[in-house]
C-alpha cells in the first residue's frame, strides 16, 4: 500500500518537469515578445507606410498583424486568414538571400505564401503595393456565381 505522501512526491515530480517545460516555453514566448516590440519600435519608413496601408482591415477588409510569429520566425506582416506573409526587403537582404530562402521555404512547406516587395516600391507608390497585395489576396476568394437566368 501506497502512502499518500508517496504519491503526492510523485505527482511533484511529474509536475515539476512539466513546470520546467512550460517554464522553458514561457521564456521563449517572451523573448520573441520583446524581439517583436523592439522590431516595432524600430521600424522603417516604408514597414510604417505599409502598416498604415494593411491595418485596422484598410485593405479589403482583411487584419493583418504587424512582426508576427510564425513558427521560428518573426514576419513583417501576416494575415493568417489567407496565410499569407508580406515581407519587405530593405537593402540588408541582398546579405543574407541564402536565409531568407531558407525561411521563405519552410514557411511555404507549413502553408503561408509569400509575397515580397522592395522598401524602395513602397516608399516610391505605396499604393500600387497595397494594390498589388489586394489582388493577390482576392485570387484566392472564390468567384462570386452569377445570378441564373430567369
Amino acid at each position: 500500500m501506497r502512502l499518500s505522501s508517496e504519491v503526492g512526491r510523485e505527482r511533484a515530480g511529474v509536475r515539476g518537469k512539466r513546470t520546467v517545460r512550460m517554464d522553458h516555453q514561457q521564456k521563449q514566448h517572451d523573448t520573441a515578445l520583446r524581439h517583436r516590440r523592439e522590431l516595432r519600435e524600430r521600424s522603417t519608413e516604408a514597414e510604417s507606410l505599409m502598416w498604415y496601408m494593411l491595418r485596422a482591415r484598410r485593405l479589403a477588409g482583411l487584419k493583418f498583424r504587424r512582426q508576427y510569429s510564425i513558427g521560428p520566425f518573426i514576419v513583417d506582416f501576416a494575415c493568417v486568414e489567407k496565410r499569407t506573409v508580406v515581407e519587405l526587403d530593405g537593402d540588408y537582404h541582398d546579405h543574407i538571400y541564402e536565409k531568407d530562402l531558407e525561411r521563405q521555404r519552410w514557411l511555404e512547406r507549413n502553408g503561408w505564401r509569400i509575397i515580397r516587395f522592395s522598401n524602395t516600391e513602397v516608399l516610391e507608390d505605396v499604393e500600387a503595393v497595397a494594390i498589388a497585395i489586394k489582388r493577390q489576396l482576392l485570387l484566392d476568394s472564390p468567384s462570386p456565381q452569377p445570378s441564373p437566368p430567369k
